[in-house]
């Protein structure tokens, strides 16, 4: 090997290195503002629960910020799927802010969503930045999607290795090079640091008992993930028919939220339903404890799907989180294991069948929860990914072939857009 090409193998890398610190210290530096903003509008709703009353006018605000001034990027996560697998142009740093704001507007009046499509969308557009500024042809454009997705994803859940993984595993069915995978990882735990760093804390999630490996445990592990699987396709349907529905009825945009706004602030305000609002955290924490009705999960599918349907801001991951926990605390009343395994399991399968990451979900389960319930986090996460189908949350994502026959109907993009 010549000299000049090692100095080239050294540049490049330095370049990547260099671009990956920055990547990771921005995209986990608005991930950081954003939570402690997030935490602020949530707060402060919940101790004055009648602003909930105005969400009506939080989404007008929404709808209308996008209308008129993000159209091209209205698309959220889908764009950035879009934008992989076929480039055409650099995301408007502008989706950064609209998303940040129109989550935060959403979750100050009480509307139902998460809140790491904000984190990834943030992530993803000021990573696409570096593609003029380093003069990056369109292969290593799709690196930068990756590493926007990761520290977007890593930042905003204290999951890096999570992070890293999910950001691969959603686009897995596209080209990836193995370049991408090192610097998804750098990038990562760049961004996760760089929020600890500003002293921003996450969620802490406990399953004190792990029951031993036995042939009954594995079958209600399945059980839970079979469960997990038709929730999470549940919720992808109940959000697509949601959004078709709003599109077809109403054809000014900014009305879709405004009248969805008025039919959810009369479910949480007049009906007395706001624990279904907002990230519904306290509600996940708890069903580690305390068993949920059964039918709280379905009630979370409802009101998010037509939340993210209306046209408000923010993300599905949480509210997942939201499903699977309380549906397997639910299930604690006749399933004989330990509920926070249960509701554990919930958690991290109801999220891997719809997003298709069963890898970067098991990740994810083992850096909440620990490794102990390793095995059966994994099981439960494999089987809710074959069970779910193949229609996820992102419209975009290629999935593969059908997983099984039985799902055939499910998704017509399959077929014709799958690489095997």
């Amino acid at each position: 090997m010549t000299s000049q090409k090692i100095k080239e193998i050294f540049l490049t890398t330095l370049k990547w290195i260099l671009i990956c610190v920055l990547i990771g210290i921005l995209s986990g530096s608005a991930s950081a503002f954003f939570l402690v903003a997030l935490e602020w509008v949530t707060q402060f709703r919940i101790h004055h629960d009648w602003i909930i009353w105005l969400l009506p006018f939080g989404g007008l605000l929404v709808g209308l910020s996008y209308y008129y001034w993000g159209e091209s990027v209205v698309k959220g996560n889908n764009l950035l799927l879009e934008e992989y697998e076929n480039s055409t142009k650099v995301i408007p740093l502008k989706m950064a802010p609209l998303v940040l704001l129109g989550t935060l507007i959403t979750h100050l009046f009480g509307g139902s969503a998460g809140r790491e499509g904000t984190a990834v969308q943030m992530g993803g557009a000021i990573a696409d930045q570096f593609t003029k500024l380093f003069d990056l042809d369109n292969s290593e454009r799709k690196i930068l999607i990756i590493l926007g997705i990761s520290a977007g994803f890593a930042s905003v859940f204290g999951t890096p290795l999570a992070g890293a993984i999910f950001a691969l595993e959603v686009l897995y069915f596209s080209k990836i090079n193995f370049k991408s995978v090192v610097l998804s990882f750098l990038v990562a735990y760049v961004a996760y640091f760089t929020v600890e760093f500003w002293h921003v804390k996450h969620t802490h999630y406990t399953i004190p008992v792990v029951p031993e490996i036995s042939i009954l445990t594995l079958f209600y592990v399945i059980i839970i993930g079979i469960l997990s699987g038709f929730a999470a396709l549940l919720f992808s349907r109940s959000t697509h028919f949601w959004g078709s529905l709003f599109s077809k009825n109403i054809k000014y945009p900014p009305l879709r939220p405004f009248i969805g706004g008025i039919f959810l602030a009369i479910a949480f305000a007049g009906f007395g339903l706001t624990k279904f609002s907002g990230l519904g955290v306290p509600v996940i924490v708890n069903s580690f404890s305390n068993p949920n009705p059964w039918y709280d999960s379905l009630l979370k599918i409802l009101f998010t799907g037509f939340t993210l349907g209306a046209g408000f801001k923010g993300g599905e991951v949480t509210p997942l989180f939201f499903i699977g926990a309380t549906l397997g605390s639910a299930l604690s009343l006749i399933i004989p294991l330990p509920i926070a395994l249960l509701a554990g399991l919930g958690f991290v399968a109801v999220f891997s069948g719809a997003t298709h990451t069963p890898i970067a979900c098991t990740i994810m389960g083992m850096e909440l929860f620990g490794i102990q319930p390793g095995i059966f986090i994994a099981i439960a996460c494999t089987i809710a990914y074959f069970s779910s189908g193949s229609v996820g949350i992102y419209k975009s994502q290629i999935v593969p072939k059908n997983k099984f026959q039985f799902f055939k109907f499910q998704n017509p993009r399959a077929k014709t857009n799958s690489k095997t």
